[in-house]
C-alpha cells in the first residue's frame, strides 16, 4: 500500500473513532437524564410503598396509602419527566429568567417583577387550608427527593446545553410557592383583556369612535346562543328557573382616552412576549360541552373538552392519575386527568363520581388607570396628592458580575407598568383627556388593576374539585376559585350535567373596562366587593339537555352585571350545538369527531360572493374552480381551503392595513369574521377605500377582486401553479418550539424543536388551529389536548396530549402523541385499577428506607 494511502486510512480511522466517541458521548449526555420507570427506588420521606404504573405512552398512574405519599410521589414523577419545564416556569413566574438566559430575558423579568406574581403566591400560602398546604409541601418534598444527589445535566438535556454556554447552575429546592406562582401565569393569559384596551387606544389615533365601534361589533344574540339560556337574578342569587331579573345596577358611560400610545404600545409588546414564554399566546379559547343521557346512546352523560393554547414543546399539559389504594377520609383521592407540571392535583379531568372541563370566560378582570405622577413619586387622587408605594427589585444576570436594580412603583390601583421600559415614561404625552384632567407633565403613568394580584384560594378550589362527588360539593369548591375567571362544565355518574361561571369579577362604578380610565377620578373605582358567587350564572340539568361553551357570552343581554366584552362571537359554539342536536344517540366517537370538525360558517357565506367575482383569465379563475366543489371544511388536504384562507388573509390586509397602525392589524380571529360579515353588506364603507391611492375611491368589489388576484399569485409562488397541488396543510403547519432554548436562531433548537406537521382547521372553527394573518399561515394556537369522558364507563374515556408525557428530548414519549393528535386520534384513558394494570408497560415502586417488599409471585 502506498505511504500516502496508509496516511489517509490512518486519518480516516482516527476521524471515525472521534465521530464514534462523540456520538457515544452525546448519547450518554442525552440518556443520563432519562428517568427510571421500572424496579424499585428507596426515598427518604415516604411512609409506605407507592406504585407508579406507566402505559405505553409513558402516562403515570400513582397509587399510595396516604395523601402525603400520593403527592410526594406526584412531585417525584413530574420531576422525572418535566423538571426543566418546572424550573423554567418558576424562574419565569419569579422574574428570574436572566439567571439562566442572560440579559435577553431582562425585559420580561422586569415586567413580571413589576406585577409581583411571586409575591402574591407567597401571600396566598397562609390563606390556604391546612390540607392544601400539606399537599403542596408533600409535592415539594417529592420534587426535592428527585433533585437530591443529581447534577443539573442529570436532570435534563437543557442544562447540559446551558453548561456549554458557561452557565454554572444548581437548581434550588422546590417550594410550595413555586407551585402557586404558576397559577398567576395561568391567570395572566386567561384573564387578560388589557390588549383590547391598548388596541382601542392605538386605533383612536387614526379612527373615529364610530369606526372603532365597527371593529368591535356586538355579539349576534339573534344568531348565536350564549352559554346559559335560562334563569335570572333574584334577590342577588342566580336562579335557573326564574324568568326576569329583579336587580338593576347603575351604569356610566365609558371613558375615552385617545392617547397614552407610547406606553400602551410598549406594554402590548412586553405582554405579548410574556404570553409566548408562558405558552398561552394568541388565539386562546376552548371548547367544552356536556350532554345529558337523553341525547346519548348509553343513556348517561358524556363530557368533552379541548382547550386552545399556544403550541409549545413540551405541551403545557401533563397527564396522570392519582389514586389512594383505599379511598377514605385519610386518603380521599381517586382522580385522573390533565395538570400542569409543577402543580399537585389534577386541573381538568374526572374522579370516581364527577367529570369537569374548563373554557375561558373572557371576563374583564383588568383595568388600566392613567395616573398623574410627579417627579417626587406622588400622584393625584380625588383632588389630593398621594405617595406612591415603592420597592427595589434586583436581577442577577448570567455572565455578568453586577446585578440590575429597578424601582417598582405602585398607586392605589396597582403597579405602574409604564415603568417597565424607558419609552413608557412618555405615556400620555399627547392624550386629550378633557378640560378637567390634571397637567400630564412629561406624560401620565399607567397602572394595572387586576383581580389576580390580590391573594386568593384557587389552590383550595382545585383540590376541592378533585374531591367533589356531587353538584353541591362541586359548587362549594368552585366558590373558592378566584382567578382566572372560567366557564366550568360538569357531569356526574348520577346522570346530571351542569354549568358554573366562576372567578373574581369586578363591579365597576363607571365605564365598562374597554378603555383606560382616569386614576385621579374616584368615580372610576371598583366596588369593594366582586360579583357574588351566587349571582354568577349557573345551571344544573338545563332543560334542553346541553351545556355548550366555546368562549361565547355566558348569558343574554339582560343579565345585570357586566362580565366582559371580549367574548368569542359564537361560531364554534353554534356549530357544536348544531352537530350535537343532529342525533339523540351520541357516543364517545361522535364527540371525538365533533372536536375535529373544520366547517367554516364564514366560508359558507363568503364563497358564493367570491364565485361571482369576474376574473378575466383561466389562470386567475383557477381559485374559483378549486372552491366549486368545496364543502367548506378546512381539512389539511383541501385545495379550496387553501385558496379561501389566502384570499381571506389578503382581504384583511387590503381592507385594513392602510387604516390601522401596524400594531393592531387584523389577526383574523372570530371578531374579524364578524367585522367582515358586516362590511360585506356595506359595499361603500370607508374601510374599503384604500387611503394610499388618493383620488381613487375603492369599494368592496374592488378590494375583493384584488384579494383574489393576489391570492392566486401567492399560491403559485408558495405551492404550485397547478391548483391540483394546493393543500391547506402545506401552508398551515405546526412547529413545536421549546419555550427557552428553541427560539428562532438558537443553535440548540434542532435538539428540542419538532415540526412541519400539516394541519387542518383554522380560527373560529371547532378544530381551532389559529394562525396570525399578519405573519403567515403557521399554527399559533391549537387544541392543546382533547378529552372525552362517558360517565357510565370511565374506562371507556379517551384523551390525547399535544406532545408526549416526557419533556426529555429523544425520549420515546417526547412526541409519540403528536402524530396521533395530528391525525385526530386519541388514546384509551382507563381508570380502574384492573384496567390500568392491564394497560401498564412499566411499573416503578418507591419505598421508604428500611422497607422490604414482599416477594412477587413465582420468585
Amino acid at each position: 500500500m502506498p505511504r500516502w494511502l496508509r496516511i489517509v486510512n490512518w486519518f480516516a480511522a482516527i476521524l471515525a473513532l472521534a465521530l464514534i466517541a462523540g456520538s457515544v458521548a452525546a448519547m450518554w449526555t442525552v440518556r443520563r437524564s432519562m428517568p427510571q420507570t421500572e424496579g424499585t427506588i428507596t426515598l427518604q420521606g415516604l411512609t409506605a410503598p407507592v406504585t407508579v404504573i406507566r402505559d405505553a405512552a409513558g402516562i403515570p398512574q400513582v397509587y399510595a396509602d396516604t395523601s402525603a405519599d400520593l403527592f410526594f410521589a406526584q412531585g417525584y414523577v413530574q420531576a422525572q419527566d418535566r423538571f426543566f419545564e418546572m424550573d423554567f416556569r418558576r424562574h419565569l413566574t419569579a422574574g428570574r429568567l436572566t439567571e439562566l438566559f442572560g440579559r435577553d430575558a431582562l425585559k420580561a423579568d422586569m415586567f413580571v417583577r413589576t406585577l409581583g406574581w411571586r409575591r402574591v403566591a407567597e401571600a396566598e400560602l397562609p390563606l390556604l387550608s391546612t390540607d392544601t398546604r400539606r399537599y403542596l409541601e408533600s409535592f415539594a418534598a417529592g420534587v426535592n427527593a428527585y433533585l437530591s444527589g443529581r447534577s443539573s445535566d442529570e436532570l435534563s438535556l437543557e442544562y447540559a446545553v446551558l453548561d456549554l454556554n458557561g452557565l454554572t447552575y444548581t437548581p434550588e429546592p422546590w417550594t410550595s410557592a413555586d407551585s402557586l406562582a404558576w397559577l398567576k401565569a395561568m391567570a395572566w393569559n386567561l384573564g387578560s383583556n388589557i390588549d383590547d384596551e391598548i388596541d382601542r387606544s392605538i386605533e383612536s389615533i387614526r379612527l373615529t369612535r364610530q369606526q372603532i365601534t365597527e371593529l368591535y361589533p356586538d355579539y349576534p344574540y339573534d344568531e348565536h346562543q350564549p352559554v346559559v339560556t335560562q334563569g335570572a337574578l333574584v334577590d342577588g342569587v342566580y336562579e335557573q328557573d326564574a324568568k326576569r331579573n329583579d336587580t338593576r345596577l347603575p351604569s356610566r358611560p365609558p371613558y375615552l382616552v385617545k392617547g397614552a400610545t407610547t406606553a400602551l404600545r410598549d406594554a402590548a409588546t412586553t405582554s405579548a412576549a410574556l404570553d409566548h414564554l408562558i405558552g398561552f399566546g394568541d388565539g386562546l379559547g376552548s371548547n367544552a360541552w356536556a350532554v345529558s343521557g337523553e341525547h346519548t346512546a348509553s343513556g348517561a352523560p358524556i363530557l368533552a373538552n379541548d382547550p386552545h393554547l399556544e403550541a409549545t414543546m413540551p405541551s403545557v399539559w401533563y397527564q396522570m392519575g392519582l389514586h389512594c389504594n383505599q379511598v377514605n377520609a385519610e386518603c380521599p383521592f381517586d382522580v385522573s386527568g390533565f395538570t400542569f407540571a409543577g402543580l399537585p392535583g389534577v386541573v381538568v379531568g374526572h374522579n370516581q363520581s364527577i367529570a369537569w372541563g374548563f373554557t375561558n370566560l373572557h371576563a374583564d378582570v383588568q383595568d388600566l388607570y392613567l395616573e398623574a405622577v410627579d417627579d417626587s413619586n406622588r400622584y393625584l387622587y380625588n383632588g389630593r396628592s398621594r405617595t406612591l408605594t415603592t420597592r427595589q427589585e434586583s436581577f442577577a444576570i448570567a455572565g455578568e458580575a453586577e446585578p440590575v436594580t429597578i424601582t417598582v412603583r405602585e398607586s392605589r390601583h396597582g403597579p405602574l407598568i409604564s415603568d417597565v421600559s424607558h419609552d413608557m415614561s412618555r405615556v400620555g404625552a399627547n392624550a386629550p383627556v378633557g378640560k378637567r384632567a390634571p397637567d400630564p407633565g412629561n406624560g401620565y403613568a399607567v397602572a394595572l388593576r387586576w383581580t389576580a394580584l390580590e391573594p386568593g384560594r384557587t389552590a383550595d378550589a382545585l383540590f376541592g374539585i378533585n374531591l367533589a362527588s356531587n353538584w353541591d360539593q362541586f359548587r362549594d369548591a368552585a366558590r373558592l376559585f378566584d382567578a382566572p375567571a372560567q366557564n366550568l362544565v360538569y357531569a356526574d355518574t348520577a346522570g346530571h350535567i351542569g354549568y358554573q361561571a366562576l372567578g373574581r369579577i369586578p363591579i365597576r362604578r363607571a365605564g365598562d373596562g374597554r378603555w383606560p380610565v382616569p386614576g385621579w377620578d374616584p368615580a372610576y373605582e371598583w366596588n369593594d366587593n366582586y360579583i357574588p358567587f351566587d349571582a354568577l350564572p349557573n345551571v344544573l340539568d338545563p332543560k334542553d339537555g346541553y351545556v355548550v361553551t366555546a368562549n361565547q357570552p355566558v348569558t343574554g343581554e339582560k343579565y345585570p352585571y357586566f362580565l366582559g366584552s371580549a367574548f368569542d362571537y359564537g361560531y364554534r359554539a353554534q356549530r357544536i350545538r348544531y352537530l350535537l342536536e343532529g342525533t339523540n344517540k351520541l357516543t364517545v366517537d361522535d364527540m371525538a369527531a365533533i372536536q375535529l370538525d373544520t366547517f367554516s360558517s364564514l366560508a359558507k357565506e363568503l364563497t358564493p360572493l367570491l364565485q361571482e367575482v369576474p376574473l378575466k383569465t383561466t389562470y386567475y379563475q383557477a381559485g374559483q374552480r378549486a372552491m366549486a366543489r368545496w364543502d367548506f371544511q378546512h381539512s389539511a388536504d383541501s385545495g379550496g381551503a387553501a385558496y379561501f384562507n389566502v384570499v381571506w388573509s389578503n382581504l384583511l390586509a387590503l381592507t385594513f392595513h392602510d387604516d390601522l397602525p401596524e400594531e393592531v392589524w387584523p389577526k383574523g380571529g372570530s371578531r374579524w369574521w364578524a367585522v367582515m360579515q358586516a362590511l360585506m353588506d356595506d359595499p361603500t364603507n370607508d374601510f374599503w377605500d384604500n387611503t394610499d391611492t388618493p383620488g381613487v375611491v375603492e369599494t368592496r368589489d374592488d378590494i375583493v377582486h384584488q384579494a383574489m388576484l393576489v391570492a392566486r399569485d401567492e399560491l403559485t409562488q408558495h405551492l404550485s401553479r397547478d391548483p391540483r397541488d394546493w393543500e391547506w396543510g402545506r401552508l398551515h403547519t405546526l412547529h413545536l418550539r421549546n419555550e427557552s432554548l428553541g427560539s428562532e436562531g438558537s443553535p440548540a433548537a434542532f435538539l428540542f424543536n419538532r415540526g412541519g406537521y400539516e394541519l387542518g382547521g383554522g380560527p373560529a372553527v371547532v378544530n381551532a388551529s389559529s394562525w396570525d394573518a399578519r405573519e403567515g399561515y403557521q399554527a399559533t394556537a391549537v387544541p392543546s389536548m382533547r378529552m372525552v369522558i362517558p360517565l357510565d364507563n370511565l374506562d371507556a374515556s379517551r384523551w390525547i396530549n399535544l406532545t408526549g408525557a416526557s419533556g426529555h428530548a429523544f425520549d420515546d414519549n417526547y412526541t409519540d402523541q403528536t402524530e396521533l393528535w395530528v391525525e385526530g386520534q386519541t388514546l384509551p384513558w382507563v381508570f380502574s385499577r384492573e384496567a390500568v394494570e392491564a394497560a401498564g408497560e412499566h411499573e416503578l415502586t418507591l419505598i421508604p428506607p428500611g422497607w422490604s417488599l414482599p416477594p412477587t409471585e413465582g420468585s
